[in-house]
């Protein structure tokens, strides 16, 4: 399930974010933000962020230039998963609000987005949900068509992802940028 127009491109926003996680984006160009629950009120249950539908957005910035590209976006795993630890028995993965570093790279074969550096998950938990750090493979990638396809990734739909990754490939190169600042924010209100 997704929403049927792409996330309004209102910069003003999400400028705070920006100003907050000035030392994680450091110089940096491009950026980019995703914004857990941005349909939360019009999509599933309301006042809720669900799983398992693309009622999230992500949002390709380049700061110097002012350029911004807005998608749907999946940013929660596509269930729930309860576990304990963080061995095979651990719960599934969201990842945290905040700032963490991204690099193109493979995923399963083709060219997608990779953690370049370590992050922090709230995992399902059987007693409660607890935090885990590390690298995970949460990465950025093509959902499916009659579903997220995430165990924690943030997705994006079939018929947006060509778009989504060729705009942030064009992006880094044209910056001569190698890894890119992703800015996670919960939607406010």
């Amino acid at each position: 399930m997704k929403p049927k127009k792409k996330p309004e491109n209102g910069f003003n926003w999400f400028n705070s974010a920006i100003i907050d996680y000035a030392k994680a984006i450091g110089k940096d160009a491009v950026v980019l933000v995703g914004i857990r629950g941005y349909y939360q009120d019009s999509m599933g249950v309301k006042g809720k962020n669900d799983r398992g539908m693309y009622d999230d957005a992500l949002i390709w910035l380049n700061i110097a230039t002012g350029f911004i590209a807005t998608y749907n976006g999946n940013c929660d795993p596509s269930a729930y998963r309860k576990g304990t630890g963080r061995g095979s028995e651990k719960g599934m993965a969201s990842l945290k609000a905040g700032a963490w570093r991204y690099q193109p790279g493979l995923h399963k074969g083709y060219a997608a987005f990779r953690q370049a550096a370590k992050v922090t998950v709230v995992r399902d938990g059987t007693a409660g949900n607890y935090e885990d750090t590390g690298d995970f493979g949460i990465n950025i990638h093509r959902g499916g068509v009659s579903g997220t396809s995430s165990l924690g990734c943030q997705t994006l739909p079939v018929d947006q992802w060509d778009d989504f990754k060729a705009t942030g490939y064009k992006l880094l190169k044209d910056a001569g940028q190698k890894t890119f600042c992703y800015i996670l924010l919960e939607k406010q209100g």
